[in-house]
């Protein structure tokens, strides 16, 4: 498989309430020499996490120790309207995979970014503003607060209140998600299907 199944993630949250975070923030292009997914989390916010120097900036969330070092890995990062807007670079995808998470949540997603997600096996959520607004209020309140995020239902659930909303999702693209499929791996399990309807074909 290529990726992970994703069926129920729980997990605290990385917060992230600003608004137009462009995919030249989240990758800075002058790290796209890489072909492979690899070792792009390294550079995820590369210019709002380190100064010049290479020193962590101490006011990203990403350095904060409440979040970045405070019990398991955070897989969900939770971020404002119009999340991954900017150019179509599918590597803004592969750096938030590479660093560990594996859900981004949003009010808004930009559309190409939000379909690069999903076939890198990322699950976009998006929710309403005002849900979202919960979201962030409920992690201010606590960090260590957990959401629960149910693919199979289509639901995403504050546990601490029991607040939850549904969320949408393509079918394909939730079936491959489901079984850890990448467009290829869907093809490769149905080998046997193809292969029945070639034998029926006149050559």
């Amino acid at each position: 498989m290529a990726y992970d199944n994703f069926t129920i993630l729980r997990s605290a949250a990385v917060p992230m309430p600003i608004e137009n975070v462009d995919t030249d923030q989240i990758i800075p292009a002058r790290f796209l020499k890489a072909t492979e997914r690899k070792g792009f989390g390294d550079n995820l916010f590369r210019d709002w996490r380190y100064n010049p120097d290479n020193t962590p900036k101490a006011d990203f969330v990403l350095n904060n120790p409440t979040y970045s070092s405070n019990g398991p890995a955070r897989k969900i990062l939770v971020g404002g309207k119009n999340f991954g807007s900017g150019s179509s670079r599918e590597h803004a995808a592969w750096a938030i995979y590479d660093y560990g998470f594996r859900c981004v949540v949003s009010s808004f997603f930009a559309d190409i970014f939000k379909n690069n997600c999903l076939n890198v096996g990322i699950l976009p959520v998006t929710v309403s503003p005002e849900f979202a607004d919960r979201i962030f209020a409920a992690i201010e309140a606590d960090p260590s607060t957990e959401l629960e995020v149910n693919l199979p239902e289509q639901t995403i659930t504050l546990l601490a209140t029991g607040d939850s909303e549904r969320f949408a999702i393509n079918e394909y693209k939730k079936h491959n998600l489901l079984n850890g499929y990448d467009d290829i791996d869907y093809l490769l399990s149905m080998k046997s299907e193809i292969e029945a309807f070639a034998d029926t074909r006149p050559f």
